[in-house]
């Protein structure tokens, strides 16, 4: 009796039916080129494009490699990478570099280090709740100057004040992580001269008191600061994303007499001019848009002078700039008896404003000032200024516009006698408040802030006042002033301790436990082959490395803005933290800039190797690569072809090779000669194919009957350069056989066609020409074709002359 059958089975198990498991998908690269035609002409522009086929599953690194074919020279400047990718260069076709060289160009690369799963989107940092830094700002570090990293890093820069021209004063901090940019060392110097930033005490440019600054509209990473030479005062410009210097603009001599220019405050915007104010009280002009000064200035001073002793070069300007509904309000103090005063210029008339024929005291005799700031109404107009002055007793004075007095701030009129006040910082909170957030110290005070609500009037609530920051440096920051960082909805501050702090603007608790970044994502700078309908629409913003559960939701704010800065509607956060943008659309939206403002229940995400980011994409098709080559003009170029080489997270992978013709100019045009001959041996054996010979153009008389009758021809078709030919045919007039085709004969190269013609004996002679029909290589379809002259060789019988 058998085994049960499932006896059998457990003994001898069968093989299973299974299909294969799936290979990992690689990614890929498509490559094209445009712009030329096919063919090519000698000189033409060529635009390589690579598009990258992101097939990978997981984020990380990737590059795209494409080296400059043989035949072509790298066009300066013409390297484009989409967004979120890092261009870099080659000489040698290995070793990179992030800055062009000035020639010699043999190879490109875009690398992307947060490559993948989906190639379509672009991502930046989210920055960590700031702690507080005793070391990196160097010193007297005054106000900070915040700047995102297209990578999404927050920096915080700052200029030290008062120093003098030579020293070095100029300080960048990596904000996530508390040390200083990269580019070191720092601090550096400022200079005049457009360029990187130097090294050491080689500067030459001095910083004043109480400096204020302009950010460029047209280029927001560079900033405008009032700047004091050896001989002059006027606008520096420093660009945070370049670091360098980006330039100086003389608007007036230093010294004079009896009243000296040895200094200058401000600077403030109106109405795309920058205003300052002299030593002199006299108002210095420059226009941001033709970066020149303006007609007339300087203008006739609107405040005492303020240490204009003549031969003080470097002494120092007590006072601050702001500006109230497009009108310059300015304060200087005098040293010593005098009072400290506020005055008004109207850019509109060039001169002092209506109603403020002079100057107006805001502070008893001998008190000082480092501030001007505007005073709003409850419904957030603007509609004075006011100013904070220092001594025996602090006292605070507004006026309005007309001149009439305002109520002080009460929080600033409550402050003791020796407290240093410095200009605000002015947010507006989540519930609409307009709040001013002043820094300051001395007094019995190491450091704070004080906040004043315009809404209502008074003290910010839920404040405390001053509000304090004992876990920075215990305490001890002298705060100078504060910068509102809108994607966190954090306040930096900086001050005379040389400690960078974060302080939440809501609470006043230091440090600002928030998050945020911004990402401004265009689809259109994605691709570079000028086509269109790439783009198919914006799909998601989501935060990404970040634990949902760690985010106040509820607390937290999202914001989208057009190209045109219009605010785009959007359903705001999901639970998972992504947020919906599929509604938008990307033809009447071609940017947008994602903002998140996140209010944090905890801070483990940040650290330990995790860099949490803000995601926005879209979909579309593959990203492109793109440059340019200018085609040789050297006649040996017949072709022209291209390779790129890519790596990401699915391994190495290898593009299309695109090969171009390139068709000949008028300067390339082959010379082709024929030469007809005739055998003049007696032997048959020397008169075939590349056989002895001799050849000649005349055989004698008695050699056809040597040779049965026969006559035997060779054609020798030479391409004499430069450049090859394609369609070659041979054409005789006698002998059908000695015409053959086609072929291709390279420069330099000859053809040579044995072919033979049987002569009965005859009294006359046999004279046979032939000639050779051409084409230049990668002519356009339909070119005619070229002939040689004809070439004849003769064959004697009976005579050879009648």
């Amino acid at each position: 009796m058998g085994l049960p059958l499932v006896l059998v089975a457990a003994a001898f198990p069968l093989p299973a039916s299974a299909d294969p498991a799936p290979l990992a998908a690689v990614s890929g690269l498509v490559k094209s080129v445009q712009g030329t035609g096919s063919p090519a002409a000698h000189g033409a522009t060529a635009n390589w494009v690579v598009g990258y086929d992101d097939q990978a599953s997981a984020t990380g690194a990737a590059a795209v490699t494409d080296a400059v074919g043989a035949g072509q020279s790298y066009q300066s400047g013409s390297l484009h990478a989409p967004p979120g990718w890092t261009p870099s260069w080659s000489t040698d076709g290995s070793t990179f570099t992030g800055t062009e060289p000035a020639s010699g160009v043999t190879a490109v690369r875009a690398s992307n280090p947060r490559s993948g799963p989906d190639a379509t989107s672009l991502s930046g940092a989210l920055t960590p709740p700031v702690q507080a830094v005793t070391t990196a700002t160097g010193g007297d570090g005054f106000t900070p100057l915040l700047y995102r990293t297209p990578d999404g890093t927050l920096q915080a820069w700052n200029v030290f004040h008062h120093v003098n021209t030579t020293n070095p004063k100029l300080v960048c901090t990596d904000v996530g992580t508390g040390q200083r940019c990269p580019g070191g060392p720092w601090p550096k110097p400022l200079n005049t001269t457009p360029g990187p930033l130097g090294n050491g005490a080689t500067g030459d440019i001095a910083s004043t008191l109480t400096p204020q600054y302009v950010r460029n509209p047209a280029a927001p990473a560079q900033v405008y600061y009032p700047a004091l030479t050896a001989s002059s005062v006027g606008v520096g410009c420093l660009d945070l994303a370049a670091a360098a210097n980006c330039g100086y603009w003389s608007l007036t001599a230093t010294g004079g007499s009896p009243s000296a220019v040895n200094s200058i405050a401000g600077l403030v915007e109106s109405g795309g001019n920058l205003y300052g104010v002299v030593s002199t009280g006299a108002v210095v002009c420059w226009t941001m848009a033709t970066k020149t000064a303006c007609g007339g200035q300087p203008y006739a001073p609107i405040v005492p002078p303020s240490n204009n002793q003549p031969g003080n070069t470097l002494a120092h300007i007590y006072g601050a700039m702001t500006v109230v509904a497009g009108k310059v309000f300015a304060t200087t103090s005098v040293p010593g008896a005098g009072r400290p005063s506020l005055g008004c210029f109207d850019p509109g008339t060039a001169s002092a404003c209506a109603n403020w024929p002079t100057w107006k005291p805001v502070g008893p005799p001998g008190n000082y000032t480092y501030n001007a700031y505007t005073a709003f109404n409850a419904a957030g107009d603007q509609v004075g200024a006011c100013s904070s002055t220092t001594g025996g007793t602090d006292v605070t004075t507004c006026f309005a516009l007309d001149g009439s007095a305002l109520p002080a701030p009460p929080v600033a009129a409550a402050l003791p006698g020796g407290v240093y006040v410095f200009n605000p910082e002015v947010v507006t909170d989540p519930a609409g408040h307009l709040r001013s957030y002043l820094a300051i110290w001395n007094g019995g005070n190491p450091g704070a802030a004080l906040c004043h609500d315009w809404t209502t009037g008074a003290a910010c609530a839920g404040l405390p006042g001053p509000i304090t920051h004992p876990s920075a440096a215990g305490g001890n920051t002298r705060d100078y002033g504060y910068t509102f960082d809108p994607p966190t909805g954090c306040l930096l501050g900086l001050g005379d301790g040389g400690v960078l702090f974060s302080m939440d603007p809501a609470t006043g608790a230091t440090p600002c436990v928030r998050s945020g970044g911004q990402v401004t994502l265009k689809p259109g700078d994605f691709y570079c082959d000028g086509g269109t309908g790439h783009v198919q629409g914006y799909t998601a913003a989501r935060l990404a490395g970040i634990t949902p559960a760690n985010v106040n939701f509820a607390a937290s704010r999202v914001t989208v803005v057009d190209q045109n800065g219009a605010v785009v509607p959007t359903p705001g956060f999901a639970p998972d933290g992504s947020v919906d943008l599929s509604g938008v659309s990307a033809a009447a939206h071609t940017s947008l800039t994602v903002t998140t403002s996140l209010v944090l229940t905890g801070a483990g995400d940040f650290g330990g190797g995790n860099q949490p980011q803000l995601v926005v994409d879209y979909a579309g098709d593959a990203p492109q690569l793109c440059f340019r080559t200018t085609i040789a003009a050297d006649c040996a170029v017949t072709s022209v072809a291209n390779t790129a080489t890519g790596t990401d997270t699915t391994g190495a992978f290898t593009s299309n090779t695109v090969t171009l013709p390139v068709a000949p100019g008028a300067g390339c045009t082959p010379t082709v000669v024929v030469q007809k001959e005739i055998c003049t041996s007696a032997t048959v054996a020397k008169c075939g194919p590349g056989g002895a010979g001799p050849w000649a153009k005349q055989a004698p008389v008695g050699l056809l009957g040597l040779l049965n009758a026969t006559a035997y021809w060779r054609i020798t078709v030479t391409n004499q350069g430069p450049v090859g030919i394609t369609a070659g045919q041979v054409v005789d007039s006698v002998e059908p056989s000695c015409q053959t085709g086609p072929f291709t004969l390279a420069a330099g190269a000859s053809k040579q066609v044995y072919c033979s013609t049987y002569a009965l004996l005859s009294l006359f002679p046999i004279t046979n020409r032939a000639k050779a029909g051409y084409l230049p290589v990668n002519v356009p379809p339909s070119t005619p074709p070229t002939y040689t002259d004809w070439s004849s060789a003769k064959a004697c019988s009976l005579l050879c002359a009648l």
